[in-house]
């Protein structure tokens, strides 16, 4: 079974959470609304939530794995902590059930565009960009299997 494309181009995705963070006048806000994302994360089956599938280099736990379903990979992820679970959220947006070669390709644009990478701890922004390096490794790796 193929999963269905994304409603949005990836670009088109991130213009769209872009346009949601100017929506809000500070940053309590965009945190608010950045857990609130989190919040709607689905849950991570448990069969995931074993060191394998555990990242490294970030100071809470995440767990994050992707499959491959036809020519896509589909993301699932959660953390511990609700700042974290609310990035996960944004990436997943993003990255999730698009082609490796989008995944790639694709620059996270919206990290600066939205400021989130100046309002981020040392640590999360570490793991920020473990995710982000998983994620691409991931599709590389689907690449290079190709």
């Amino acid at each position: 079974m193929t999963p269905e494309s994304p409603e949005r181009p990836i670009d088109e995705e991130q213009e769209e959470l872009i346009d949601e963070f100017a929506f809000f006048d500070d940053w309590m806000q965009r945190y608010e609304y950045l857990i609130d994302l989190g919040r709607k994360l689905p849950p991570l089956d448990v069969a995931y939530r074993r060191d394998e599938f555990k990242l490294k280099g970030c100071q809470s736990q995440v767990w994050l794995v992707g499959e491959k379903r036809g020519e896509r990979l589909v993301f699932h992820a959660i953390s511990d902590a609700a700042i974290v679970s609310g990035i996960i959220a944004l990436l997943l947006r993003v990255y999730s059930n698009r082609t490796p070669g989008e995944i790639v390709a694709t620059e996270p644009d919206f990290i600066p565009a939205i400021g989130l990478d100046a309002h981020l701890s040392p640590t999360r922004k570490n793991g920020l960009g473990a995710m982000l390096k998983a994620i691409k490794e991931r599709a590389r790796a689907e690449l290079d299997a190709a």
